[in-house]
């Protein structure tokens, strides 16, 4: 089988699977939710009873997003921190595919699952919960991921590669 993967630096937290794996599983549930701010739980309101039907919505998730940078502000400021489960280990991505992923180091033991959070360099900057499988020390296998953290990780897969062969193009001339 042969798997494609794109050059792309990423960020991961993760553990083995069974180290704890009701916590890893609660944990996945709330970052799966995490666009279910008080503030997102409004605009869903608001956009049901059809009140943001005249309102520019590029400028409506501007303002949104400042709203959530304030927050994050604050929660700095009152020193709070999201809470998050303990993982063990911390490792880079070098490279990414659909359902796979490829360490920079050999970390991971072939055969084993793991929980951990990917810190995606997206706009907004959030983390995603993942559970993979180590098919060799460095190369695992996406087990389970989040429908909207599936498209956001493709969406980043795409943008890499256009990155990339734009890069390639240019090196040629």
């Amino acid at each position: 089988m042969s798997i494609r993967l794109v050059k792309a630096p990423i960020s991961l937290l993760f553990s083995e699977r069974t180290l704890d794996e009701a916590l890893y599983a609660r944990e996945f549930d709330r970052l799966g939710e995490s666009d279910d701010d008080p503030i997102h739980h409004w605009l869903k309101l608001a956009r049901a009873k059809g009140d943001t039907a005249d309102t520019d919505p590029v400028l409506l998730n501007l303002i949104i997003e400042l709203h959530r940078k304030i927050d994050a502000l604050e929660m700095f400021l009152k020193n709070e921190e999201p809470q998050r489960v303990s993982l063990m280990h911390e490792a880079e991505i070098e490279s990414i595919g659909f359902e796979h992923f490829k360490l920079s180091t050999e970390l991971l033991e072939a055969g084993k699952e793991y929980y951990g959070r990917i810190a995606m360099p997206v706009h907004p900057k959030r983390d995603i919960a993942v559970f993979f499988k180590a098919l060799d020390g460095s190369l695992a296998q996406i087990t389970k991921m989040h429908e909207r953290d599936e498209r956001e990780w493709s969406a980043y897969l795409t943008a890499r590669e256009r990155v990339l062969i734009r890069e390639a193009r240019e090196s040629k001339t």
